[in-house]
């Protein structure tokens, strides 16, 4: 999968950029937060997949006085043909998006503990039982929390439910 921020390859291996990005906000004194979240959408007969690492910029200004600095959002797109596409597809398709952001977190783990930073997994998966995606919550809060991180899911799942949303289209 090719890495972009804004729009232009990232033109390095994820986890140098990553390394080389935190070594700059590190220098300014700022603090990150990582969240990594997937989201798909139908793409002709197939899906497409938008993978985000979303990172949160603060800074500490002292007193107790902490300001948000913007944010930076690396993303990778990919198409993938799922066969079913009754209601269990939704199950299936949720998994496969929290098995590629537990894949990427995975990856980039190493990096952010060697830096001290926080990562959660974000899941675009509705808490509602009215809604499909409902389904395989407890299967992906299992998996997420069997491998340590921490989670979100809908409405607060923002990197998976606003900005892969925005990449998957």
């Amino acid at each position: 999968m090719k890495w972009k921020r804004a729009g232009k390859d990232i033109g390095l291996p994820l986890i140098e950029y990553l390394e080389n990005l935190i070594q700059e906000e590190k220098a300014l004194n700022h603090d990150l937060r990582i969240a990594v979240g997937t989201d798909s959408q139908r793409y002709g007969r197939k899906y497409k997949f938008a993978t985000v690492i979303l990172i949160t910029v603060r800074e500490n200004l002292g007193g107790g006085v902490i300001v948000g600095r913007g944010g930076k959002i690396l993303y990778g797109t990919y198409i993938m043909e799922l066969y079913a596409r009754d209601k269990e597809g939704v199950n299936e398709r949720m998994m496969i998006e929290v098995g590629k952001s537990m894949e990427i977190a995975y990856q980039i783990n190493p990096l952010l503990e060697r830096f001290g930073i926080k990562m959660e997994i974000h899941a675009d998966i509705n808490p509602d039982p009215k809604w499909e995606s409902n389904k395989a919550l407890s299967n992906a809060i299992g998996y997420i929390l069997g491998m340590g991180y921490d989670f979100k899911v809908k409405p607060a799942a923002f990197a998976a439910s606003y900005c892969g949303d925005k990449y998957a289209h």
